[in-house]
This record gives structure tokens, sequence and C-alpha cells, in this order.
């Protein structure tokens, strides 16, 4: 089948890699249906087939899941939900730029291009899991370490999880540490995270600066979700190639 083809209930643009998004579908569908440790999933042909993707696709967010110990491969029985739940990735954790520029002794600065509600789209609700035209919060940032710009960045998050987001001033607040203080709180517990390079817009060329400078973006796309796991924050940012490092712990356990 074509990958280029709309699937139902999933996005191709503008959102995160296919396979992420049918992993994450997926794992929703597990958790709706009340799936639980031991119980098998649906044959790799009814996958196919449920969320309108290749095999290929289905058998990359079927490994994503097993990276994250959501499922098991059971050699030719098929895939197990597994015992260990949906733990992160060892070495790995949810943090916000706030978060980690304190922990490294960093001072961060803010400038907020844009803080509105408005309805969202048909695109942004099929990515954050609600209906269109509910109440979200667009927040768009500069955001600096040391005084140099590093990042632009674009959180998407649904008004009702955190309604003092409306009223919030992120030029100094942290999104991370208001969500905490939400009633209730909301904590980002896990999120799909993925990076990218291309080429500059001619807006990021601006607020970057980089248009004497040739080097490219890197684009990092997240959906980060909350402890009752329901997605919370879909957040795309664009660093500075130059100023810009991802690090991960990569593991082999049994």
């Amino acid at each position: 089948m074509p990958e280029d083809r709309l699937p139902r209930g999933l996005l191709t643009d503008d959102a995160l890699p296919l396979f992420e998004q049918v992993a994450a579908r997926l794992r929703d569908d597990l958790r709706d249906a009340g799936a639980r440790p031991g119980d098998r999933l649906p044959s790799e042909r009814v996958l196919t087939e449920r969320y309108g993707v290749s095999r290929v696709t289905v058998r990359s967010a079927l490994s994503e899941l097993e990276r994250r110990r959501v499922v098991r491969p059971s050699a030719s029985r098929g895939w197990f939900v597994d015992d260990e739940g949906s733990a992160p990735a060892q070495g790995a954790h949810v943090q916000g730029f706030a978060d980690w520029a304190a922990a490294q002794g960093l001072e961060t600065g803010c400038e907020v291009l844009r803080h509105e509600v408005r309805p969202c789209t048909v695109a942004e609700a099929e990515v954050l899991r609600v209906a269109p035209g509910i109440e979200l919060v667009d927040l768009v940032r500069l955001r600096s370490l040391q005084g140099i710009v590093v990042v632009h960045e674009h959180n998407r998050l649904p008004l009702a999880m955190c309604p003092g987001l409306a009223r919030t001033d992120f030029t100094h607040a942290s999104l991370y540490a208001t969500l905490a203080a939400g009633r209730p709180p909301q904590v980002p517990t896990v999120a799909d995270y993925s990076v990218e390079a291309r080429q500059a817009s001619a807006e990021e060329e601006r607020l970057l600066d980089l248009a004497d400078v040739p080097v490219p973006v890197l684009v990092a796309t997240q959906l980060s979700y909350n402890q009752a796991h329901r997605p919370l924050e879909y957040t795309v940012a664009a660093y500075r190639g130059d100023r810009y490092r991802f690090r991960a712990s990569i593991t082999n356990e049994d």
C-alpha cells in the first residue's frame, strides 16, 4: 500500500513520523481495550488493515513500542502486551527547556512571539486526540541561553488540561512548572520525540540570525503525555544546528 495515502485517523503533514503515529494510536487502543500483560495483539496483517499503512510501518511501530516496553515479540507466536507496561527508555526523561538549562547552571531568556487561545484545527486534533474546534493554547517563543538565541519553539496544548496556561506570562514562567502547578497537576511522563535536519525557512533565518550562517536547523517534534497517558503537549522546536546537540543513552537489555 502506498505510504503517501492518508490513513484514517493518522496524519502525514506537520506531525510525527507515520510509524510513531501508528505506535501512539496502537498504545491508546490497547489501553482503551483494557489489555493486560500477556494479552496477544492482533496479527500484523490485521493491524495493517486497521491503520491503513504498510506492513513495514506496522513493524516499525511495534519495534518502537517494544523499545518502550509496551509490547514484546514471541518467536513464531506474534506480539504480546509486555509485563513492564509503558516504562520510558532508561537514561531518558521528559524535561522542559528551562529545567534543562537550570540543571546546567545556564541563564535563559525568552521572547513571546504569540500567546493566544484559539480553536483547535483538524490536524492538531488528530495529534492531540481531541475534538476539532476545542480551545487550544498556541504559544510561540524565541528562547536563548546566556543571551544567545538557540531555538524557535511552538507549543500547542488543550486549554482544558490546564486553564492557567491562558493567563500566564511566559516571558519568565516555565511551561512545565505551570502545568505542574495546575489543578489537577499535569506532569509530562513520556514523549514521542523525533529530530530532523532541514534548511531554515525565511522566518527562521530572521529569528535565529541565520541569514549569513550556512547551517541547517534541527527540528525537534515532541508529543508529550501526562500521567494518565493522555496527549498533553505538541511541540515543534527549530534549533540552530550549531547550537544544539541531542544525546540519549542506548541500551541493549534482555
